[in-house]
C-alpha cells in the first residue's frame, strides 16, 4: 500500500471521527490542536487506525502520533 493510499484512508477516518472534509486533511494537521481532540478522541482514532489497517499501535507509539503525517508514516512503516 502506498503512502498516498494510506493518507486517503486516514483522511476518511478523520473526516468521519472529527467532522472535517477529507480534502481538508493534510500531513501537517495536528490531531490535538487543529481538531480539538481530547485524549479519548485520540485513543478512539488510534483504535480505528488499528481496525482499518490490521495493525497494533502501542500506547507509547500512539503518544508520538501528533499529526496526520505522523500517523500515515507510522502505518506505512509498520504494515
Amino acid at each position: 500500500m502506498t503512502r498516498e493510499e494510506v493518507l486517503e484512508k486516514v483522511a476518511k477516518i478523520i473526516s468521519n471521527h472529527f467532522d472535517i472534509e477529507p480534502e481538508n486533511v493534510t500531513d501537517q494537521l495536528n490531531i490535538k490542536d487543529d481538531l480539538n481532540a481530547d485524549s479519548i478522541s485520540v485513543m478512539e482514532f488510534v483504535l480505528e487506525l488499528e481496525d482499518e489497517f490490521g495493525t497494533e499501535i502501542s500506547d507509547e507509539d500512539a503518544e508520538k502520533i501528533e499529526t496526520v503525517g505522523a500517523a500515515v508514516d507510522y502505518i506505512t512503516n509498520n504494515l
